[in-house]
C-alpha cells in the first residue's frame, strides 16, 4: 500500500491505526441512516417495469408470512405451527419470484488500498457498497455480492436486515487487505451477468484502470435488462497531484516523484487520470451510468443514479 506523507500535502491523511484505512462493520452498519433518510420509491405497476420490488407474494422459494387459509389455497402450504396456536388455519405465503434483486460486484484490485485524504479508497468502496445494500433493503430487494475470484463462493441473495448484513460482512473482510486470490473484474462481472435477472439493479465497485479490462461487449448486455451503476474510487491525488516534489511511502519504503517536471506530471496524469475520464466518457455509451468516487467525500453523492427508475426490456 501506498500513502503520500501528510507533510508533502499539508492535510490529514488515513491514519495507521484503522481509521480509514480499514472498514470496519460497525462502520458499515452505521450507514443505514443514509438510507433511512431517502425517500422510498413507488413500487411497480407491473412485472419487468420500474425499478421497486413487487408488493405481490406469490409462490416462490423464500418465506414471507402466513395468513388465514382461503378455499383454493393449497393444502400443502398449510402453517400447521400457526394454525395450532390461533385455532383457524393458515397458510404459507412467499415472496413472489420477480421481487428484485440488488448485486454489488466488488472489485478487490490491490490499487483500491491506497489513500492520502480521509480514506484508502478501498474503504470508500466498501461505504458505498454499504450505503448500497441498506438502501435496498429499505426498498425491499433481496441483496447478493461477490468479487472475481474462484477461491470465494458469492454472497447469496436475501431480504431484509439479514441481507444486507451478509453483504456488509463481505465488504469489510474483502476491503480489509488485498485478497491474494483476486481473478479480475471481468471475471466478477461474468458471473453477474448468470446472476442476474430482468428487472435487477446492478452496482460496481471498480477501480478506473480495471474498466478498461472488460470486453466492450459485456456492459451493454449488463445493461440491456439490469439497471447498471459503476463506481470508481478515486483518490484527489491521481487526478490532481502537486507540482512539485512528491513522497511517497510505498511497502515501508519511501519514493520521491518530482511532479514539478512538466514530463512526470503528464506522465502521473495518463497512469491515474486518463483511466478515470475514459470511463465516464464510454461507459455511458453502453447504456451504463457512472461516477465518481472520491475518497474525501461523503460517499453518498450517487445515491440519486441509483434509485432513479428506469424500464427494462424483460
Amino acid at each position: 500500500m501506498a500513502r503520500a506523507t501528510a507533510s508533502t500535502l499539508n492535510v490529514a491523511p488515513p491514519r495507521e491505526g484503522g481509521e480509514g484505512v480499514v472498514p470496519t462493520l460497525a462502520e458499515l452498519v452505521a450507514l443505514r441512516s443514509v438510507a433511512a433518510a431517502r425517500r422510498l420509491p413507488r413500487r411497480a405497476r407491473m412485472a419487468g417495469a420500474g425499478r421497486a420490488p413487487s408488493p405481490v407474494r406469490g409462490r416462490g422459494m423464500e418465506y414471507a408470512e402466513s395468513r388465514e387459509y382461503a378455499p383454493g389455497d393449497e393444502v400443502r402450504h398449510i402453517d400447521w405451527r400457526v394454525t395450532a396456536r390461533s385455532g383457524r388455519p393458515h397458510t404459507k405465503m412467499f415472496q413472489a419470484e420477480r421481487e428484485r434483486l440488488t448485486l454489488v460486484v466488488a472489485d478487490t484490485a490491490p490499487a483500491l488500498y491506497f489513500g492520502t485524504r480521509v480514506r484508502f479508497k478501498s474503504v470508500q468502496a466498501a461505504r458505498a457498497g454499504a450505503i448500497a445494500a441498506w438502501v435496498a433493503a429499505r426498498d425491499g430487494d433481496r441483496m447478493a455480492a461477490l468479487r472475481g475470484t474462484r477461491a470465494e463462493a458469492p454472497v447469496t441473495p436475501a431480504g431484509g436486515a439479514r441481507g444486507a448484513l451478509r453483504v456488509l460482512d463481505a465488504l469489510a473482510r474483502w476491503y480489509g487487505a488485498p485478497p491474494d486470490n483476486d481473478d479480475g473484474l471481468d471475471m466478477a462481472l461474468e458471473h453477474a451477468q448468470r446472476v442476474l435477472r430482468p428487472g435487477s439493479r446492478l452496482l460496481v465497485l471498480a477501480d478506473p484502470a480495471n474498466i478498461a479490462t472488460v470486453p466492450d461487449r459485456r456492459w451493454p448486455a449488463l445493461a440491456m435488462h439490469s439497471q447498471v451503476l459503476v463506481l470508481l474510487p478515486v483518490d484527489p491525488l491521481e487526478t490532481d497531484p502537486p507540482a512539485g516534489p512528491l513522497a511517497l511511502d510505498v511497502d515501508g519504503g519511501r519514493l520521491e516523484l518530482d511532479l514539478g517536471s512538466a514530463r512526470h506530471r503528464q506522465r502521473w496524469l495518463q497512469a491515474f487520470g486518463d483511466p478515470l475520464e475514459r470511463a465516464l466518457a464510454r461507459l455511458p455509451g453502453w447504456g451504463v451510468a457512472a461516477a465518481a468516487l472520491p475518497s474525501n467525500g461523503s460517499g453518498d453523492e450517487w445515491l440519486p443514479m441509483f434509485s432513479v427508475p428506469r424500464s427494462v426490456r424483460a
